[in-house]
């Protein structure tokens, strides 16, 4: 903005002064041309009278004059044919890139031409064009330096604020501060009111959501409690006893999902960290969902057994559980392969792929794969939570057909892995 403002400033200085230095040439012009006309009137009035009593003074003692005396009735001579065509009065002529001034006399008969080369005015009007633009771009350029100098200090607390909203300084006290100009105190009592609005509404949203999660656990516990008391009873059928034990495994699996999710909502990044073995969990998620589909799909795992990633366990399960499942719920038969190629983890099905048009939207929210896609948030969830884990979503058509969803997981990877393909 300081800049602009010197430009601008800068910019319409030189325009006046160029505005004006133009009409001060055109007036000079003007000037230099009268000036000629009177000098041409005054020489051609003398040299006739000379030649009355004293021919051979006639001729003027400059070379840049030359003085042509036409007898009537007799051919030219020496003088030009373009000047012995020439009526009575003053005219202007070029020749190249030279400019003549002549006037032409009558005088019993006989024809008095005077001929000017006026190169020594022309290169005057040029040495006085210089100056004056040479003089217009450097009061320019001081008056750019000036302003440019005296906007710093009117824009210094502007700039101030725009440091201040980017975090570029600490945050003390409110924006409003001491000293400011009208202008900028007003924008930075518009920046404390919007910053006090956003605090309450966040402070609103992180009662809202620990009132939720105890909404949630106190029904989940009960659920919870009520598994185990059943499982604990004896006698109890082989395949109650196991149905009481996911019972209790799906409510722990829910109560940690639902605490992560919570804490998206009331923070920027996770706060819980693992070191966690990507293939098992792949292999876990994998199992658990091949009973619920029960297609002949297979999963072909390429992923390294030392893989490890680090993060909060409910949001890298839920990822690769909406990757996977996503991927069971297109591919009637088949291959499912998930591959570790450096950073990033691909998960690619046999399915029909993604419409071109539908790649930019993958990962919006409601949007569907196909009539029995869900409720298209699971692809959205898993972006939310990428970003929140400082990974980034991919979707992609494979080259041999078939969707290939991936995640870059970045840093949060931490043991090895292949590297990545060319």
């Amino acid at each position: 903005m300081r800049l602009r403002i010197a430009l601008w400033v800068a910019a319409l200085a030189l325009v006046i002064i160029l505005a004006q230095s133009v009409a001060l040439l055109l007036m000079f012009d003007e000037m230099e041309e009268e000036f000629i006309d009177n000098l041409l009137t005054t020489q051609v009035e003398h040299s006739i009278e000379l030649w009355h009593t004293s021919p051979e003074t006639a001729f003027p003692n400059t070379p840049s004059m030359t003085l042509y005396r036409l007898e009537p009735h007799s051919p030219p001579g020496s003088v030009p044919d373009n000047l012995a065509r020439l009526p009575i009065g003053n005219h202007e002529m070029f020749e190249g890139d030279k400019e003549f001034h002549v006037a032409v006399r009558e005088d019993g008969g006989a024809r008095f031409i005077l001929s000017y080369d006026v190169e020594e005015h022309e290169e005057r009007l040029d040495a006085v064009t210089a100056v004056i633009v040479t003089g217009a771009l450097i009061i320019g350029g001081v008056v750019l330096a000036m302003v440019y100098a005296l906007s710093g200090r009117f824009t210094r607390r502007l700039e101030w604020l725009a440091r201040r909203v980017r975090g570029e300084v600490p945050e003390v006290g409110s924006y409003a501060q001491a000293g400011m100009e009208q202008e900028v105190l007003a924008v930075a009592q518009a920046l404390d009111a919007l910053e006090a609005r956003q605090a309450e509404l966040l402070q609103r949203e992180r009662e809202f959501t620990a009132n939720l999660s105890h909404e949630l656990r106190t029904p989940l516990t009960a659920i919870r409690t009520d598994a185990e008391m059943l499982s604990a009873a004896g006698g109890l059928p082989e395949a109650s006893y196991r149905r009481s034990r996911r019972i209790v495994d799906n409510t722990d699996r829910i109560t940690r999902l639902a605490e992560s999710l919570l804490m998206l909502a009331r923070e920027t990044r996770p706060q819980l960290q693992d070191d966690l073995r990507l293939s098992l969990e792949i292999q876990s998620l994998w199992e658990s969902l091949g009973n619920q589909y029960a297609k002949p799909v297979q999963l072909a795992l390429e992923v390294p057994e030392p893989a490890l990633v680090r993060a909060d366990p409910a949001l890298l399960q839920l990822v690769l559980r909406n990757l996977l499942e996503n991927a069971l719920r297109h591919t009637e038969s088949g291959t499912i392969t998930c591959r570790l190629r450096g950073s990033v983890l691909e998960v690619a099905d046999q399915g029909p792929g993604f419409a071109p048009d539908d790649l930019p939207r993958v990962f919006d929210r409601f949007y569907r794969r196909g009539p029995g896609a869900g409720h298209g948030l699971g692809l959205a969830l898993v972006a939310h939570v990428c970003r929140a884990c400082g990974w980034v979503p991919a979707a992609a058509n494979g080259p041999d057909g078939g969707a290939v969803l991936s995640v870059d997981l970045g840093a949060s990877l931490q043991g090895p892995s292949p590297a990545a393909a060319a």
